[in-house]
């Protein structure tokens, strides 16, 4: 995993940028065998009962469409569970003071992106990932996207 600020002026991003909003990162390994039974343990602490595997390749049909559903800043009123298996991805993260943390997944990379918690996903130029998927409903994964009114009122309320 790779974790820096999108703002340039600040300091180095790192693992506990991404506890203070709530983000969840570990490496898990790479076969099955090994990684199953840490995702069964997940699952029973968090409450996730459902779990399948999604691929994104250059030859998937409809890609550009299904990568624009995620590009825009939005939230799910469901975690946001991955592990990567193969590939890369881009998540940005938006922090307590609204920044923007870059985080690049990469095989073997686990990251829960915590219910109601602003984001963004992106792949790289690689244009690949396969990872697993965790989910306590598949319903509450349906992407809220946020308003540019949003901000300005979350940063109006922030100055009172």
């Amino acid at each position: 995993m790779k974790v820096h600020w999108l703002d340039s002026d600040r300091a180095p991003a790192g693992v506990e940028d991404l506890r203070q909003v709530g983000v969840l990162h570990e490496v898990l390994p790479a076969t099955p065998d090994d990684y199953q039974p840490q995702l069964d343990v997940l699952k029973r602490e968090r409450g996730y009962v459902e779990q399948d595997i999604v691929e994104l390749r250059p030859d998937t049909v409809g890609l550009e469409s299904i990568c624009a559903k995620f590009a825009d800043e939005h939230l799910h009123t469901d975690d946001e569970v991955r592990y990567v298996l193969e590939g890369e991805g881009v998540f940005d993260i938006r922090s307590t003071d609204d920044a923007w943390i870059r985080v690049t997944v990469e095989r073997g990379d686990l990251l829960v992106v915590p219910a109601n918690l602003h984001h963004r996903f992106f792949l790289t130029e690689r244009k690949h990932i396969r990872c697993v998927r965790l989910f306590k409903d598949s319903s509450g994964w349906v992407p809220h996207y946020r308003q540019p009114s949003d901000r300005a009122k979350e940063r109006a309320n922030q100055r009172v």
